[in-house]
């Protein structure tokens, strides 16, 4: 009975993760080609919920169950960790379902099914252009001096005060997501995909969503979102250095101080993974990023990242910026491709 049932188990595996990650890879390269050019429309998501809501709404009502102010930090702790493990475990077996499920299809349709749904699920979860849609809105605002709206866009991407932000910081801060959210919206997801397929990515964002709803260090979330976010910084330990590797090569001209930048600041960063890629993209422009930010009522004291860099960036050095992260995923995209054929 227990052979029969390592067996089944195996089968199960097999299913929810096919041994074929040079198909993988060129699925993912159709994906990213879709996301740059389709990226989230307006029209489909009026429609329909987002997959990302309803990991919202699994992660509030975790929230709601065990980070409540009669629990001690101790046990707010403990809920955070086992909530996000229960949670992470249901992506993955969502994901593994919907693998099985489509395979079922796959005789009819010469598996052609399941790649196309994979494709789809992978460029829904994929936030290349949404990325470049919103950090382009506060280039634009500041090119044309129109500092209240560069500050309503700048709300939208980061958590520091934009109020306390003069253009340049604004401008640096634009920048500064680039380069995270390159990591952590195209280059991570794909990472995990590429890896574990439909499950992976599915998990991927669920982590990483929790992250970024209560992986804060904040009275509220200290205790509670700690497991989120250690799990969230493990998630990214090689995306993050892989983004900051493709940074680079997107810059031949200014790869030396790209490496140097990243040896020598990104454990600067609070971050252990941010500092990568922002370490890369800051050294690419000639730019000083990070340093002390506004949070709230809070005055960071962060460290500079290529402090030699200037300070005074503007709407052009955002655009560069995006130039620099689409050069950075077509060439991931070139790889795959590569990696796939072969």
């Amino acid at each position: 009975m227990l052979d029969a049932l390592a067996h089944s188990t195996a089968q199960v595996i097999d299913l929810m993760i096919p041994h074929d990650p040079g198909m993988r890879a060129l699925l993912l390269v159709i994906a990213l080609n879709a996301d740059a050019i389709l990226g989230e429309p307006d029209w489909l998501w009026r429609r329909l919920p987002h997959p990302v809501v309803f990991f919202g709404k699994a992660i509030a009502a975790m929230t709601a169950w065990g980070n409540r102010p009669k629990f001690s930090g101790y046990g707010r702790r403990w809920r955070g960790i086992i909530g996000i493990v229960i949670l992470v475990i249901l992506a993955w077996g969502i994901g593994g379902g919907v693998v099985i499920a489509v395979s079922t299809l796959n005789p009819v349709t010469d598996g052609y099914a399941s790649m196309i749904l994979e494709v789809i699920m992978v460029t829904v979860l994929l936030a290349g252009r949404s990325l470049d849609d919103h950090v382009r809105r506060v280039g634009k605002a500041l090119a044309a001096h129109d500092i209240e709206a560069a500050r309503y866009h700048v709300s939208m991407i980061v958590g520091r005060n934009p109020e306390a932000l003069d253009e340049a910081a604004m401008a640096r801060a634009a920048i500064e997501t680039t380069a995270e959210n390159l990591s952590d919206g195209v280059v991570a997801p794909a990472f995990f995909y590429l890896v574990f397929g439909l499950p992976g990515i599915i998990a991927y964002k669920m982590i990483n969503t929790a992250d970024s709803m209560i992986g804060y260090r904040s009275k509220r979330y200290y205790a509670f979102g700690t497991g989120a976010a250690r799990l969230d910084d493990l998630a990214n330990i090689i995306p993050a250095r892989l983004t900051a590797l493709l940074i680079a090569l997107a810059a031949p001209g200014r790869m030396l101080p790209a490496f140097g930048a990243m040896i020598s600041d990104a454990s600067k960063h609070r971050s252990p993974n941010a500092g990568w890629p922002e370490a890369a993209m800051a050294a690419v422009l000639g730019l000083s990023l990070a340093g002390p930010r506004q949070y709230g009522q809070r005055m960071s004291k962060d460290p500079a990242l290529y402090p030699q860099g200037r300070r005074d960036a503007t709407a052009d050095d955002i655009r560069a910026a995006l130039l620099v992260m689409w050069r950075a995923i077509a060439l991931f995209a070139v790889f795959l491709l590569a990696a796939g054929l072969a």
